[in-house]
């Protein structure tokens, strides 16, 4: 798998006014935005090529990861070679290209867009406003998910359950255990009613598709919100092609909602050498 698509075209109402001149994406986890953090764990999953789907307002991101050689001669001559080589890292870690989605359509009509870059490989699809982090850094759940489809073939999703009065906020796959960790999914519906839901396992926000997902996207019709559900189109490539489900141990970080970016920045935060112990005294003194 060498190739990933990062959606990041929505407009992120949630953290208006904010996101009306500021993509979601770009908001910061210490002092890093957020999608950088998600173009990190494709690159770390052995993916060169990366296709980030974004909209008129989010101009911002395209700055983010374009060279700035004025910048990066400042630094140079002001002698400050650790923001020079954090720099040029960000700048080469993979090749990044950029098209635009005009109107908003779904996540489906978003990866759609990726046909022609993704060609007939399978692909990875890490959502651009969430981060998924893991025990083992060495092996994220990208490279989890990439390594399923590459002994198995079909497709796969990262999965995290849920409680059963948050399942209608999710893609909910249901199927059986074939080894620990790992569902075979025999069902996967988009935002079901508690009452309807096969299980409480939850699509969270990776995942590594088939080529043919292209096919099944193009005949699905616009499901729930008049969007092209992604979910939909893989409950019917389910009925061509395996899907997989991989319940990951990790912890999905969703920049979505103001509640959850404050978190994720308090455990970024605490990771951080320079910073961590200060912080931890700060929360300890609030409480």
């Amino acid at each position: 798998m060498r190739k990933a698509v990062i959606p990041a075209a929505g407009y992120g109402t949630r953290f208006l006014p904010i996101s009306k001149a500021i993509p979601k994406e770009m908001l910061p986890l210490v002092d890093k935005p957020v999608i950088q953090y998600v173009v990190e764990e494709a690159v770390a999953s052995g993916i060169t090529d990366i296709l980030m789907v974004i909209s008129r307002s989010k101009r911002a991101i395209e700055e983010h990861f374009h060279p700035a050689f004025d910048l990066e001669a400042e630094l140079e001559a002001k002698g400050r070679g650790e923001e020079l080589e954090a720099l040029r890292k960000l700048q080469s870690m993979a090749r990044i290209h950029f098209i635009w989605q005009p109107k908003m359509g779904g996540l489906g009509d978003a990866i759609l867009y990726a046909r022609d870059h993704v060609g007939e490989e399978p692909f990875a699809v890490l959502l651009g406003d969430t981060v998924v982090t893991t025990k083992d850094e060495s092996c994220p759940v990208t490279r989890q998910l990439a390594d399923v489809v590459e002994r198995h073939g079909g497709s796969a999703v990262a999965l995290q359950e849920v409680p059963v009065e948050k399942v209608s906020r999710y893609g909910i796959l249901g199927g059986e255990e074939i080894s620990p960790g790992l569902i075979r999914a025999r069902q996967f519906v988009e935002k079901p009613k508690p009452e309807e839901a096969p299980s409480r396992l939850a699509v969270s926000a990776r995942y590594v598709l088939s080529p043919r997902i292209f096919d099944h996207l193009e005949r699905t019709p616009k499901g729930k919100g008049g969007e092209l559900q992604l979910t939909d189109a893989m409950a019917s490539l389910m009925q061509e092609e395996a899907l997989y489900g991989l319940r990951y141990e990790g912890q999905r970080h969703d920049i979505g909602n103001k509640l959850d970016f404050i978190k994720a920045n308090l455990h970024f935060g605490l990771q951080r050498a320079d910073i961590g112990e200060a912080l931890r005294e700060y929360v300890r003194g609030l409480v």
